[in-house]
């Protein structure tokens, strides 16, 4: 019985908004203090219902190979049996990531 390649869904902020992708490989990179992202999954492209927010995912990540996140962006790592909508959502609540940069007076 061979096992299928794992499907990690990632959650990690950019510029104030919350990234949920899914991918077929995630490591530490070489890069310290980064990890590394491979195998972009989205939505298949015979569903009649398309999501814009997935779309615009979609369009950002068309030529990249392989996308570096501060170890320090990244909000969860899961492990999943399939893979889901990628969105785009608003960062909120009260809880600051570690380093921040304080703002400009």
């Amino acid at each position: 019985m061979a096992s299928e390649d794992p499907i990690y869904r990632v959650a990690f902020l950019n510029q104030d908004k919350v990234y949920e992708l899914y991918v077929r490989h995630v490591y530490p990179s070489d890069m310290w203090g980064f990890v590394e992202l491979e195998g972009f999954i989205f939505g298949s492209r015979s569903e009649l219902l398309v999501d814009p927010g997935e779309e615009k995912l979609k369009q950002q990540f068309a030529d990249v190979k392989r996308s570096l996140v501060p170890m320090q962006a990244i909000i969860r790592i899961d492990e999943v049996r399939q893979e889901g909508t990628a969105k785009i959502s608003d960062a909120k609540g009260t809880v600051t990531a570690f380093p921040t940069i304080p703002p400009k007076l």
